[in-house]
Order: structure tokens, then C-alpha cells, then sequence
């Protein structure tokens, strides 16, 4: 790793992060093994604030604070490998931390970023568990369809209540660019990531929805690349598997919590899968 002198690091400049931040960043997070796109990065600071650490015109970090109503998740934070162990990490975090004031906040924490988020009040709340792999295509055990517009405007607002989050924009931006699919009991999303595809948000009232929902996007994928991002103690291990879905790692869901209690009690729906580590 290259020596960087607490002189230099200190005149590094935090800023806002524009789209035309975009390429360099696609570039870090390339560097660091992230499938990410630059499509990937303009969903997420489509709904987002976020911030660059600049070394003149060189993006040397990022962060972002996407903002969904109560709450704001933490994400997409990379500092260069020549700028680690020099506290840029804790600028930019700081620099999220005073935008977010008192809003709950949530994040997916690898093992290197753990110790700072926990020195900052962020506490586990369990595993996110990452599945991926070449999809194999198996009927859902019940009917699935996609959504129409009218199915939408309900759905957006069932995602609300259940995850006390406000992603109106997000997931119609989603449901643009990808797929709704909705069964009895639940619904997800299905749309182009990374290497292929990623289904998210899974919501649904029981685990055969939640398959059947799962199948489906595997369907729809037969023999290309799919990812799901399963929500802490609900991953449906062995028919991700049975779908051509292998557990490659995943991260650390963190809390820290905000003024407005933003979390329901009981929803209807629970969150099988997130929208993204990134978006919850």
C-alpha cells in the first residue's frame, strides 16, 4: 500500500457527488470487486445524497445516504487503497452522519467497515446472505403475474407499511427499467444488475409466496446470472439452491436507531430479500 502523509489526506476535499462523479466511481467500486454498473450507481443517487473525497480531480472515496422518508441507508462507501488507515472513511461517514441529524439509519456492513460503524452507535441486527449463480428454471408452486399500474400504487404502499421505509421513487424507478411480479401473498421485483439480473425486494406473508415469487424470477432468467440479497433470518437456503444459487458471502445488517420509531410492529408482509445491500 502507498504511504499517504496525514498532510495530504488532510487536503482532501469532501464535496457533493454529482452523476458526472459516476465513471470514477464505477471505477472504484470495479477496484474493490463490486458488480456494480454505472446504471447500478444512478438508481442509487437517483433517490440519495452522497459525497466524494477529491484529491484535486480525482475521486479518492465515496458515500451515500439514500433518503426514504424516516429512514436513510448508508452505502456504496469506498476509499481508494492508497487513502486507507488515514480516518478518510470516518470523513466521509461523518460528512452522511450530519446530513442524517436524527433519521434512523440502516447499512450492510462488510468486516472491514464493522469496527468503525459500531465506534459510530450502528448495532447488528443479523445476516444479509448473498445467493448467486447461473438460474435453473422450476414452476412456482403458485401462480405469479406481473403487475399492472393499478397493482403498483397499492404495492408501493404495502412496501411502506411493512418496511417503514418511503421508496415510492425507488421502486418506481424499478419498475421501469425491470419487472413487477406479484402472487398471492406477496411481490418482488426483477430487473438487470450487475452481471445479469438481481430479484428485490421479496416481500411477502409466508415462505410459499416468497418461492413462488423466487421461481418465477428464475423462470424468467433460465441460464443467465441471478442474484437475491436474503434479509436476516429469512433466506430460503435450500430452494435458492435447488434454483442454481450458491451462498457467496453477504454482510452485517446494522441499525442505528432514529427519533421516529420507523420500524412497524407485525407488518402483513416481511422482507425476504432487500431491494439492494445498498437500499434495503
Amino acid at each position: 500500500m502507498t504511504d499517504v502523509s496525514s498532510t495530504e489526506t488532510a487536503q482532501i476535499v469532501i464535496a457533493p457527488m454529482e452523476l458526472s462523479h459516476i465513471p470514477q466511481a464505477h471505477g472504484m467500486s470495479q477496484a474493490v470487486s463490486w458488480p456494480h454498473r454505472p446504471e447500478d450507481w444512478a438508481l442509487v443517487l437517483g433517490v440519495s445524497e452522497g459525497v466524494v473525497a477529491l484529491q484535486g480531480e480525482k475521486v479518492v472515496g465515496t458515500a451515500i445516504l439514500s433518503l426514504l422518508g424516516d429512514v436513510g441507508t448508508l452505502n456504496m462507501i469506498i476509499v481508494d487503497e492508497a487513502m486507507r488507515g488515514q480516518g478518510l472513511g470516518r470523513r466521509l461517514m461523518q460528512a452522511l452522519l450530519d446530513r442524517a441529524a436524527t433519521m434512523e439509519l440502516r447499512l450492510v456492513a462488510t468486516a472491514d467497515g464493522l469496527p468503525l460503524y459500531q465506534k459510530l452507535g450502528f448495532k447488528a441486527q443479523g445476516e444479509v446472505m448473498q445467493y448467486q449463480g447461473v438460474a435453473v428454471a422450476q414452476t412456482p408452486e403458485q401462480p405469479v403475474h406481473e403487475a399492472s399500474a393499478e397493482e403498483l400504487a397499492q404495492l408501493i404502499a404495502a412496501d411502506r407499511v411493512a418496511t417503514g421505509m418511503d421508496r415510492a421513487k425507488l421502486l418506481t424507478d424499478i419498475a421501469a427499467q425491470g419487472e413487477v411480479l406479484v402472487t398471492a401473498g406477496g411481490f418482488a421485483m426483477l430487473r438487470a444488475f450487475g452481471r445479469g439480473y438481481v430479484i428485490g425486494p421479496i416481500l411477502a406473508q409466508n415462505d410459499n409466496a416468497a418461492r413462488a415469487l423466487l421461481s418465477e424470477a428464475a423462470c424468467r432468467t433460465r441460464g443467465r446470472f441471478l442474484r437475491v440479497d436474503f434479509a436476516p433470518e429469512r433466506a430460503l437456503q435450500d430452494h435458492a439452491a435447488a434454483l442454481g444459487l450458491a451462498h457467496v458471502g453477504g454482510g452485517v445488517a446494522m441499525l442505528r436507531e432514529g427519533a421516529v420509531a420507523a420500524r412497524p410492529a407485525n407488518p402483513d408482509l416481511k422482507t425476504y430479500a432487500l431491494v439492494s445491500q445498498a437500499l434495503g
